[in-house]
């Protein structure tokens, strides 16, 4: 870490860490929205199957109940995803999964909803139902969706990976399979909202991405932006799955239609039904290596899993294609991937987007080579890790810092002194005793697509800065490191800026919080609308020091001359007088990657 930093890199109180530690951050189930109705979805329990009939005509002379809203009660477009528009909110003709919603009911009590759940009759017709990609693909195989059971597929080619097999001393292939993985984020997914007096719809809810949500929940409600607004409530845990859409578009739909307090909290186990999951990938792997180790082709066909809908699907498969090398350098590179609709659970975004699955193949590729080979698991690790000037299998140049290499080399003396301890050690009945060496590599954004984040900094007549951001802290301190960059730029201590955060009526988007993007994108939209101001009040101080602008900076609450330190300008009086003169100080900030999308043909790209 840079010791010239003031701030950033060092200790201070986390912003909000009182107010935790008090209890005072309400979670969406907690939430004060006056007398609400509660909503509950009915759900399918049929696989693939069309839907013939719907009689909810019993559920709604359920004492309690207060509404009952089919697809055909939804004003908008009743298409959800991310990516690709492919998920009703409530199903249209046919359910796709266990877990589809169907009848969205809305009741003062938890018994009267429950009871006329029980109440609905539907007519199912069911059809054959496919459960894994590989019977999904098989001609004949029963349709998902009307384009065909292909959600997307990618190839990535580098140099002649057939031709340089030929020469390789040692080639291996195997195939991996991973498991689907449940979130099982502390906090079910929760929502609640109310109508305000000018009609509009206020939802807070438990998300990464309230932009995102305030888009799709519009659109659902054939709405303008204004009549919409979504606050991200305390948030208990994401890890990908709240990027979906997942009870804000019910809550919106109760509150266009009831006009009253609505909230709606999933049980454990309807988190467990109705939410994304991490894709199960099936990976065929071949790499081969000369004699020394050092990797000449990779070869990998990735089968992808994606469940009834897209939602991330596509960023998923993608994703993993671009890492399937892992963070070595291999000159011939072959890779196809596919994402396949199939009648299970969703699956989408969790904590790495497909690359700990392609992390797994790799990994367990390198440790058969360097058996066959005879060559330490490290060393032939060592061997082939990115380094500054390495190109990847997509052809990007890494021409900033690459710390793999000293990484391995830091690690090398305690993985030797391991060794040693359990080299003969006796091992228990039932137990096996192993060093074991791992090793990837991940981008952060959105591979090659446009990711940009915005901000804006306002200061007040006191001197106070607010900070606007769109990002949504589900607990990663993105907050307080937003805050850590407008203070060392300014010179002020981080507790002194406010923060609105994650509100779609009072910040612009920062995208979404997830491939661990919101310090790296956001942090420079910040810091963009932060040197701005700064331009602004060394101009001023500039004057009134009558010095060169190049000579002043910020520091502890002060503008400094460098050259003088007797000569300073307090923060709050320079702000006084910018503003006392007319000064506008409230400047926006943009930042965007600069990535060069994948060739659909080769897959060569600058992802990240």
């Amino acid at each position: 870490m840079n010791n010239e930093y003031k701030v950033i890199g060092k200790n201070f109180p986390r912003i909000g860490a009182v107010e935790r530690l008090k209890g005072d951050p309400v979670f969406a189930a907690d939430l004060d929205v006056g007398q609400p109705v509660l909503l509950q979805a009915l759900r399918s329990t049929k696989a693939h199957a069309k839907i013939l009939g719907l009689e909810i005509e019993e559920a709604l002379q359920v004492g309690g109940v207060v509404g009952i809203f089919t697809e055909k009660d939804i004003p908008g477009k009743n298409l959800l995803g991310p990516i690709n528009k492919d998920h009703p909110l409530l199903a249209t003709d046919k359910v796709r999964f266990i877990g589809d919603a169907i009848v969205l009911i809305a009741a003062k009590t938890e018994g009267a909803a429950k009871k006329a759940l029980s109440a609905i009759k539907v007519t199912y017709e069911e059809l054959p139902a496919v459960f894994s990609p590989e019977e999904a693909l098989k001609e004949g195989a029963s349709e998902i969706h009307r384009k065909g059971n292909l959600l997307y597929s990618r190839k990535i080619r580098k140099g002649d990976a057939k031709k340089a097999f030929q020469g390789c001393k040692a080639v291996v292939e195997r195939t991996y399979r991973t498991a689907p993985l449940e979130h099982a984020y502390l906090e079910p997914d929760a929502g609640a909202g109310y109508v305000e007096k000018d009609g509009s719809l206020v939802i807070y809810a438990s998300t990464q991405n309230p932009h995102y949500d305030h888009k799709e929940v519009i659109d659902l409600l054939g709405l303008e932006n204004e009549q919409v607004r979504i606050i991200q409530a305390a948030t208990g845990g994401g890890f990908g799955s709240k990027l979906d859409l997942n009870v804000q578009g019910f809550i919106g739909l109760g509150l266009y239609h009831l006009k009253r307090p609505v909230r709606y909290v999933y049980s454990r186990e309807e988190a467990f039904l109705a939410t994304a999951k991490r894709h199960p990938l099936t990976i065929t792997m071949k790499t081969g290596a000369d004699g020394q180790g050092k990797l000449k082709a990779m070869k990998a066909r990735i089968v992808c899993d994606t469940g009834a809908y897209g939602s991330y699907g596509i960023a998923v498969a993608s994703r993993s294609a671009v890492h399937a090398t892992g963070p070595y350098e291999i000159d011939n590179v072959e890779v196809d991937v596919l994402s396949v609709y199939t009648n299970k659970q969703i699956c989408g975004a969790m904590r790495g987007f497909g690359v700990p699955q392609m992390a797994f193949a790799h990994e367990s590729q390198l440790d058969l080579l360097a058996g066959e080979l005879g060559i330490d698991p490290l060393e032939i690790r060592r061997i082939n890790v990115l380094k500054v000037g390495s190109e990847t299998g997509t052809g990007q140049f890494l021409d900033a810092s690459v710390g793999i290499g000293k990484c391995l080399a830091a690690l090398q003396p305690h993985y030797e002194q391991a060794k040693e301890k359990w080299k003969g050690a006796e091992t228990p009945q039932f137990q096996r005793r192993g060093i074991g060496i791992g090793a990837m590599f991940y981008g952060i954004g959105n591979t090659g697509v446009k990711n940009p984040s915005t901000a804006r900094i306002e200061i007040d007549p006191d001197g106070k800065p607010t900070l606007y951001t769109g990002c949504a802290d589900i607990g990663q301190g993105s907050t307080s490191t937003l805050a850590q960059i407008v203070a060392e730029i300014l010179g002020i201590e981080p507790n002194k800026i406010r923060i609105v955060a994650a509100d779609t009526k009072r910040t612009t988007s920062a995208g979404a919080t997830s491939a661990s993007r919101q310090t790296y994108i956001s942090g420079n939209a910040v810091k963009d609308a932060a040197e701005k101001i700064a331009e602004v009040l060394l101009a001023e101080a500039s004057d009134m020091l009558d010095v060169p602008k190049s000579s002043l900076s910020f520091d502890s609450g002060f503008v400094v001359n460098s050259n003088n330190q007797a000569k300073r300008i307090p923060f709050p009086k320079l702000v006084d007088r910018a503003h006392r003169k007319g000064i506008p100080l409230v400047y926006h900030g943009f930042f965007d990657p600069m990535t060069v999308p994948l060739d659909p043909e080769t897959g060569q790209g600058v992802p990240y």
